[in-house]
């Protein structure tokens, strides 16, 4: 009798942490805040964006244009942007401040000047 009801109490355990590795799973997705980017030649729309310091975000990339990249060094964060597709950089903002983006890729004349900001809080 013992021995059946140890293992009982095991299972309920093993169930009970799972359903709450589960939940903890399903808040951090819902905490996630997802902004969209529009990358065209020679400009991000939008080209300032404010986050919170220690909130996750994904920043959803997308452009009809040219193979293109975006890097925010300071926040060691890059990715590729590639024509008619959606590229999700998910970053943690761990320092206020305001830090530069650029597209790292040329994409054309007036490559140089396409950069915008990105502006996190406290």
């Amino acid at each position: 009798m013992q021995k059946s009801r140890r293992r009982f109490l095991k299972r309920s355990a093993a169930g009970v942490a799972l359903i709450g590795a589960a939940g903890a799973g399903i808040v951090t997705a819902q905490s996630e805040r997802t902004i969209k980017v529009v990358a065209r030649k020679f400009d991000f729309t939008p080209n300032i964006i404010q986050l919170k310091r220690n909130q996750p975000v994904a920043l959803e990339f997308t452009t009809a244009d040219v193979f293109m990249g975006v890097n925010i060094p300071d926040l060691d964060a890059r990715i590729d942007i590639v024509p008619g597709q959606v590229q999700t950089l998910r970053l943690t903002p761990g320092k206020v401040g305001e830090f530069v983006f650029v597209c790292d890729v040329f994409c054309g004349d007036e490559h140089e000047k396409m950069e915008g900001k990105v502006i996190v809080s406290a």
